[in-house]
């Protein structure tokens, strides 16, 4: 953006040859060619045809197809219609959470005023945003949405708030004097405004400086187009997962294929049985069963005031590591309030005024006189400042429009940027009073006297030693700091700048915009989890310091800095203080993103909070993007992945125990999954090597995988977190979901279960031939897996996760054994899944067989609790 903050106003109209008259009909139509139409730039949208078609790129989901492909040509149509029904599903899935995604672009564009006053040919008309163009003269009145960038040429104590863009609640007062400064914040170019902005109260003319994409909000949308959304770490450990265990079966299936060929096995039938291990070892449930789980993880967030927009933010919470929070509105109230009193030479709370004395009656009085705000039923309107003023008044059952009736204001000199003062003459006790509030360093170079409980006296050098003081403790407290004096004047007549001289101090009242009551305890609870939390707002930084160090954000050896010192910082010196730096204050969205890249180019999974405009930019680009529901524009609620339907920083630590515990629970499930498929597997190897006939006919392992599976899986992925879940450190995002533990877990179960398959597997060859022994394979694989359902709820045994605390998988056990024996005793079915009649003795050697496995699972892990148990009683008492 040019900077027209600091050019004069004659050279502004120059250079758009326009005047205060505005534009003639000439200038407008070649103005209108040469900086084209106001509108912000649409983001292309793929049709919802190459979204679904998008959803079948997995190598996995190819391999299926492969495989149903085959099984249609084989005749197999049972095993192809359930492979492409569960093939297609996922793929519907996907594409619904991909027509729920951004649309921040349209918002941004909806923020634009409809209308606007401009003065063209010396008339003032209204006309549609859209056709605004730089050079043109905006009339702004209180009220106006801004439409546009623009330069001040005339001011009339113009009032702006800008929270839309720069996130604070607190109106910038305008003026449209030049700036002599050669780099300002956002916040600081007090004599432009900004596209987006409300005017609150005032008037200004303003000459357009920048349309569209080139305003300060457009360029926000521009950074929005280039940042690209990131994958969750279980997204990156999936694809990762995915591509190892699709090379790693096709391996086995080749080589199962080409031994059955090699022991001059039907090739179409060597071919089949191949695919239905493929199908087998795929555990197609997966991506299903993951859905599944982060659906539920929504649906009970969504119960603690955390909406969801997308699926895999649930689990990406859990790997949160750094959480970035906007200051106002999210660790803030953002509702200005009084803090504390200087009064009659004393420091006071603001709930201990005594009405009684005359100063403490008189600094009320003077707060809600000489003030234009309102604060009735709720409903306040006004500056925020003048509106904690008037709230101060409440706490002592005093009406602001009581008094305002009482002591009528007979004249005024308003509030104006120059002066930083504001007076207004009211009759007091028979007196013509002139109350006037502004700036401490103003007001106190036109003081002459100091209002105490003993009455009026001149002011001393110790008096205003005592005030200097007390205002900079309070100012370096990161509280706001107002003066109140008032003189009495002999007669009611005009007031001029004249009479703003020979003051009576009364006091200072100070405020803040507090933290959040459990803004405090949620950053505990951050800190405990692992998770570092960093303030980045664009308020000033002693103030931001004070709400830092209040709520335990700014610790000991932590550092604030400010976007101007950030600007001057090399990649190399941010990433070398990154770690040290909790407090970032006076920011640009710019800033914003770039604090976000450099915690991820340190492999840090970050969440960043949010209400404003400003902050959509740095949603996107964070791995998990949070907007405030009740605060937050919709360009941030867009952009974000996850809302807070309470604006309560608290519910982001519930959402991250909630997002470990979803990812935990995932993991469980994939165990269960992978452990049984593993045990078929090695069972067909086994019996391939040691060429007995196969032991599982295709249809038995599509039965076990389709239906047996998926309900012990979905039951694992609802396990309720465990107490101690935040007290572990946020797992390395580089980590894959195979470690080498994981997979030592994995195959370690699997060949239990698979050698009890196998005993059952010769056990029926022996007793009752090929039939038989693959029946009992068939069936004790499947209980067993059954079984295995209640070892993969958790590390801890089952007696300390509780045997009946998820009720989810006794149903899921319940409900696959009524399956497995409606199979194995139920003729018509004994028939459609080749299974032989067994008899008593049979059935009962398969639950043994079954059930053995979980025996000695459960049995490993009650032998870890209990020497982990000792080894953290051993810790205790070492410290």
């Amino acid at each position: 953006m040019a900077n027209y903050f600091n050019k004069s106003t004659d050279q502004v109209l120059k250079e758009f040859n326009t005047s205060k008259n505005g534009l003639d009909n000439g200038t407008l139509e070649m103005h209108k060619e040469k900086y084209g139409p106001n509108a912000l730039n649409e983001k292309k949208k793929k049709s919802l045809v190459t979204v679904f078609l998008e959803q079948f790129k997995d190598l996995l989901v190819i391999i299926l197809i492969i495989a149903g492909i085959i099984s249609m040509a084989t005749g197999e149509m049972e095993s192809t219609i359930v492979i492409f029904a569960v093939i297609i599903l996922n793929a519907i899935l996907g594409t619904v959470q991909h027509v729920k995604a951004e649309q921040s672009l349209g918002s941004l564009k909806a923020l634009s005023a409809p209308h606007a006053k401009v003065m063209r040919n010396g008339v003032k008309i209204e006309i549609e945003s859209k056709d605004i163009v730089p050079g043109d003269i905006l009339v702004l009145e209180a009220g106006d949405l801004v439409c546009a960038d623009g330069r001040i040429i005339e001011n009339y104590s113009l009032q702006v708030a800008e929270s839309a863009l720069t996130g604070e609640s607190e109106s910038v007062t305008k003026t449209s004097d030049l700036i002599d400064k050669d780099e300002v914040a956002l916040g600081d170019q007090i004599n432009m405004v900004f596209s987006s902005s409300l005017v609150t109260y005032g008037r200004a003319l303003v000459v357009v400086t920048s349309t569209g994409m080139n305003t300060e909000l457009g360029k926000i949308a521009t950074l929005m187009e280039q940042t690209q959304e990131k994958k969750t770490p279980l997204q990156i450990s999936m694809d990762d997962f995915s591509k190892k265990l699709a090379i790693v079966i096709l391996v086995i299936c080749a080589v199962v294929f080409g031994l059955s060929v090699y022991r001059n096995t039907p090739v179409l039938d060597s071919l089949m049985f191949a695919v239905a291990l493929a199908v087998a070892a795929i555990p197609e449930a997966l991506s299903s069963i993951v859905t599944i789980v982060l659906a539920i993880g929504t649906q009970k967030m969504a119960k603690e005031n955390a909406i969801i927009k997308s699926l895999k933010a649930v689990e990406g919470l859990g790997s949160v590591s750094i959480i970035c929070s906007d200051k106002t509105g999210t660790l803030t109230q953002n509702k200005m309030t009084t803090k504390e009193l200087y009064v009659d030479s004393k420091l006071i709370d603001s709930k201990d005024l005594d009405l009684n004395s005359k100063p403490c009656k008189y600094l009320l009085d003077s707060a809600v006189l000489c003030n234009d705000s309102t604060s009735i039923d709720g409903k306040e309107i006004g500056d925020p400042t003048e509106v904690a003023l008037v709230n101060l008044a409440h706490l002592y059952n005093v009406k602001e429009l009581d008094l305002r009736s009482n002591f009528e204001r007979l004249k005024e000199i308003p509030f104006d940027s120059d002066r930083k003062l504001m007076s207004t003459l009211h009759k007091i006790d028979g007196k013509n009073t002139l109350f006037t509030k502004g700036a401490f360093d103003v007001l106190l170079n036109r003081i002459t006297n100091i209002l105490t409980s003993d009455g009026v006296r001149p002011i001393t050098e110790e008096d205003k030693r005592n005030i200097i003081n007390t205002n900079m403790k309070l100012s370096q407290n990161g509280l706001r700091v107002l003066a109140f004096a008032y003189k009495e004047i002999p007669e009611i007549r005009d007031l001029s700048l004249e009479d703003e001289n020979g003051y009576t101090f009364i006091g200072l009242i100070s405020m803040i915009d507090p933290p959040r009551v459990e803004s405090a305890e949620a950053v505990r609870d951050c800190i405990t989890a692992g998770i570092k939390p960093i303030m980045i707002t664009g308020d000033h930084k002693i103030t931001a310091s004070a709400i830092a160090k209040q709520i335990g954000i700014l610790q000991d050896g932590d550092m604030a800095i400010e976007g101007l010192e950030l600007d001057k910082m090399s990649d190399e010196e941010l990433n070398r203080k990154l770690e040290h730096i909790s407090v970032y204050a006076r920011v640009s969205p710019e800033h914003k993103i770039r604090i976000v890249n450099a915690w991820q180019n340190k492999s840090k999974i970050v969440a960043m909070t949010g209400d404003g405009v400003n902050d959509a930019p740095a949603l996107k680009q964070a791995d998990i993007g949070i907007a405030m529901g009740i605060t937050g524009t919709e360009v941030s609620k867009d952009a974000a992945s996850m809302i807070l339907t309470d604006d309560n920083f608290a519910t982001i630590v519930k959402a991250v125990t909630n997002g470990r515990n979803v990812y935990s629970n995932i993991k469980n499930s994939i165990k269960f999954l992978l452990s049984g498929n593993t045990s078929g597997i090695i069972a067909v190897l086994y019996a391939t090597l040691a060429a007995l006939p196969v032991p599982f006919h295709p249809v038995h392992l599509l039965f076990i995988n389709l239906l047996t599976d998926s309900l012990p899986a979905i039951a694992i992925g609802v396990e309720k977190p465990s107490k101690d879940l935040l007290k572990d450190k946020p797992r390395d995002s580089k980590e894959s979901i195979l470690t080498k533990d994981f997979i030592k877990e994995i195959a370690l179960e699997g060949l239990v279960i698979a050698i009890f398959t196998l005993i059952a597997f010769h056990i029926g060859l022996n007793v009752g031939g090929e039939a038989v022994g693959s029946t009992m394979a068939f069936a004790t694989l499947c209980l067993a897996r059954l079984f295995h359902g209640f070892n993969c709820r958790g590390k801890k045994s089952i007696f300390k996760i509780g045997l009946f605390t998820n009720k989810f998988s006794w149903y899921a056990f319940l409900t696959g054994a009524v399956l497995l024996n409606a199979v194995l005793f139920v003729p018509p079915l004994q028939k459609l899944f080749e299974v032989a009649p067994l008899n008593i003795g049979n059935i009962g050697l398969i639950y043994l067989l079954a059930f053995l496995p979980t025996v000695i699972i459960q049995g490993v892990k009650v032998f870890l609790d209990f020497f982990q148990k000792e080894d953290s009683e051993e810790e205790k008492a070492s410290i």
